[in-house]
């Protein structure tokens, strides 16, 4: 269901996060990559998530549903777990540049690429809020978010250059 027809703030209506009260748990993320590449070229490559390990180091596996439009991913960054994330496509919209997936398993909330010309190339706009659900990263929410954080910016740095390597080795895909 497209985002006007359901109106309030960008998020609202996904996956509730099931700890009213438990802001330490929860994470809005922004990450903005900027990319010598075609608009097209980019929202192409990010809008094949299975590919996603082929240039993000991070991202293990990605096991796509038999639907097309879902599958579970396997990360692993530099914390010594990996997580299991399942996405659901809620919006794929190559004319106005988004993609948007709801979030299930060890995160739960919903993710969004806003994908932009700029002068030169390309603006990746990524936006995430999520609930972590995972039980010891629910213990560890509090003394650990700085580490969380880190980790999150640290891995958003690798996808960045992972993906701006891709798209200049390969001019012919995607």
């Amino acid at each position: 269901m497209d985002r006007s027809s359901r109106g309030g703030r960008p998020g609202r209506g996904r996956v509730a996060p099931a700890n009213p009260g438990g802001r330490w748990t929860r994470y809005r993320f922004r990450s903005v990559w900027d990319l010598d590449a075609a608009p097209a070229r980019v929202y192409a490559a990010l809008e094949r998530p299975e590919s996603y390990p082929l240039w993000w180091p991070q991202i293990r596996s990605v096991a796509p549903a038999g639907d097309g439009s879902s599958g579970t991913a396997f990360i692993r960054s530099a914390l010594l777990y990996t997580l299991r994330v399942s996405a659901a496509e809620l919006l794929r919209d190559p004319v106005r540049g988004i993609l948007e997936v709801a979030l299930l398993g060890d995160l739960e909330g919903w993710a969004r690429w806003t994908v932009r010309p700029r002068s030169g190339g390309t603006r990746a706009l990524y936006e995430q809020e999520v609930e972590v659900r995972r039980p010891l990263m629910r213990v560890l929410a509090f003394p650990g978010r700085p580490v969380f954080r880190l980790n999150h910016a640290l891995m958003m740095r690798a996808g960045r250059r992972g993906l701006a390597a891709h798209l200049a080795a390969r001019p012919e895909a995607v």
